[in-house]
């Protein structure tokens, strides 16, 4: 009997950068280099214990009200699992054998009851501008897709969801003059409207390539595969 393929919002984000670097990181557990973003976890965490109070008081965040959001944080018995990156929300298909999930930063809730799916995010820049930031960097367009895939998880475990999402920028200021051991930010809305069609697809595509014993080729744009290449290239230089 064919056991279930056990996959992530990442690993589906990762066979579609790159189908050789996404076998070899979750069926080999080889996996490129990384950094923690402890200053972003931070935000993140802080972040989400404002939410938390206000959805205790099921009210909405002062931010909501400057905005324009017309919502509250949604309040649920399993929020804290659905934040957990080793638990998340999650789907378990039983005609194609997968069991796939993620981990979401907070959900708001309208009063039609739709839920609106969010993702914090923190960066440093003089200028922040999305679209910009969009139509440049492929990681930009990776955020749309990880709220959509969010997105799809909430519709397959029954709930209404809205088709905007929300990535919520916290853009830390550095040209303050003083720095008296604070950090300031400017937070930013980023409304975007989604669609979650495509979601099934490519995770189907993921599973089969997982249950497979095909090694992909790398891909032309993956700079870790890049790199490697090059790397092996010059090793054979004498």
């Amino acid at each position: 009997m064919e056991d279930f393929v056990k996959l992530s919002r990442s690993t589906v984000e990762k066979f579609l950068n790159c189908q050789r670097c996404c076998v070899l990181d979750k069926k080999y557990q080889i996996k490129p280099p990384s950094l923690p973003f402890t200053l972003n976890i931070a935000v993140d965490n802080l972040c989400k214990n404002e939410f938390d109070y206000y959805r205790n008081k099921q009210e909405p965040h002062p931010l909501f009200i400057k905005n324009g959001i017309d919502a509250v944080p949604f309040k649920h018995k399993n929020l804290k699992d659905w934040r957990n990156n080793f638990i998340g929300i999650r789907y378990k298909c039983s005609k194609y054998k997968y069991d796939f999930g993620g981990a979401v930063d907070d959900v708001w809730q309208k009063k039609n009851g739709e839920l609106i799916v969010v993702d914090v995010k923190s960066t440093s820049k003089n200028n922040f501008d999305w679209h910009e930031t969009f139509e440049k960097f492929d990681y930009a367009k990776g955020y749309k897709r990880q709220l959509e895939m969010y997105q799809w998880l909430f519709r397959k475990n029954g709930f209404k969801v809205a088709d905007e999402a929300y990535l919520l920028y916290f853009n830390g200021l550095k040209n303050e003059k003083f720095f008296n051991n604070q950090l300031k930010f400017e937070p930013y809305f980023v409304k975007l409207e989604c669609s979650t069609s495509w979601v099934e697809t490519k995770i189907l595509e993921t599973v089969n390539i997982l249950r497979s014993n095909q090694l992909p080729m790398a891909s032309l744009k993956c700079d870790y595969c890049n790199y490697l290449k090059k790397r092996w290239q010059l090793s054979k230089i004498k």
